[in-house]
């Protein structure tokens, strides 16, 4: 038997009201990126003419998007943030999911004293000062793994692992200990296929921190071969020339102005996540509703 229901009027309203609001909340986050799109392929001249402010481009150009992959600064920046972002996520979920399943059995000795110590790093750290000098005496200063060792596991996300751990039915694990199976080969054979959702959303969530990470870049790299694509974006807001950052002369960028450098910068580092995003959506909402709540 087939049910209708019918909404009232006053409940057709409120629905429009939600609609139109979400709507507008969706613009105003989608704008400030479809603005910056489109001065990086509109000639600035057409830009200033319009009062900075342009909907729909009349030109379309390119050519700031030639000026930065011409130069060696922007591709090799691309270059290093790709790496970092392709080891570091990587070795993020793997120290990670070795933490957070031994954590996740209640019968493991000593965990709540090591849950607590591990909790406690979330209220109160070592500093700015420490974690340099930590990195200097490890000898990791000016080296991309001064981008990926400090920061190597998040609590805040090794505890969503741990919470999805133990959300799994514990007979699964019992029944392939039964079939011969160990720890190890219980973890990466049955847990871990079971657990892709939770896996891709923390893997997002180390993804877009490596992508977008410039502050470490900044204190512990000088070479500026090492430099990551978010540093270079950095250097040409504060720069006074973007000639110098890219490493090329004045006289090639002189029909450019530095805006529409910058802009097709910005897009260079945002379309990446962009792109890659509504591949994992799927497996983050359903990651952080099993991840969040026990059961």
């Amino acid at each position: 038997m087939t049910y209708l229901f019918r909404k009232s009027l006053s409940d057709r309203i409120t629905d429009i009201g939600i609609y139109t609001i979400l709507t507008l909340f969706g613009l105003a986050t989608l704008f400030p990126i479809y603005y910056v799109c489109v001065v990086s392929i509109t000639p600035y001249s057409e830009v200033l003419r319009n009062g900075g402010f342009l909907l729909i481009p009349k030109t379309i150009t390119f050519e700031a998007f030639d000026a930065i992959f011409s130069s060696a600064t922007v591709p090799k920046a691309l270059n290093i943030t790709i790496l970092i972002t392709v080891v570091g996520t990587a070795l993020n979920l793997f120290v990670t999911t070795l933490l957070a399943y031994p954590l996740s059995k209640k019968y493991l000795p000593g965990r709540n004293a090591v849950l607590l110590g591990i909790v406690f790093t979330m209220l109160f750290s070592g500093g700015l000062i420490p974690t340099f000098l930590t990195v200097k005496a490890t000898g990791l200063m000016n080296s991309i793994w001064a981008l990926i060792i400090p920061g190597l596991v998040s609590t805040f996300n090794m505890l969503i692992m741990k919470t999805y751990f133990e959300s799994l039915p514990s007979e699964i694990e019992e029944a392939a200990k039964v079939d011969g199976c160990g720890d190890a080969a219980t973890l990466f054979k049955i847990v871990l296929p079971l657990s892709m959702p939770i896996i891709a959303t923390l893997g997002l969530f180390y993804g877009v921190n490596h992508w977008n990470a410039y502050f470490a870049g900044i204190m512990y790299l000088n070479d500026r071969d090492l430099y990551p694509l978010q540093v270079v974006l950095r250097n040409m807001i504060v720069t006074p020339s973007v000639s110098q950052e890219l490493a090329v002369p004045q006289s090639q960028l002189s029909a450019l102005p530095p805006e529409s450098i910058k802009m097709a910068t910005v897009v260079v580092a945002i379309i990446p996540v962009i792109v890659v995003y509504p591949f994992l959506q799927k497996y983050f909402i359903k990651g952080m509703l099993l991840g969040a709540v026990k059961g």
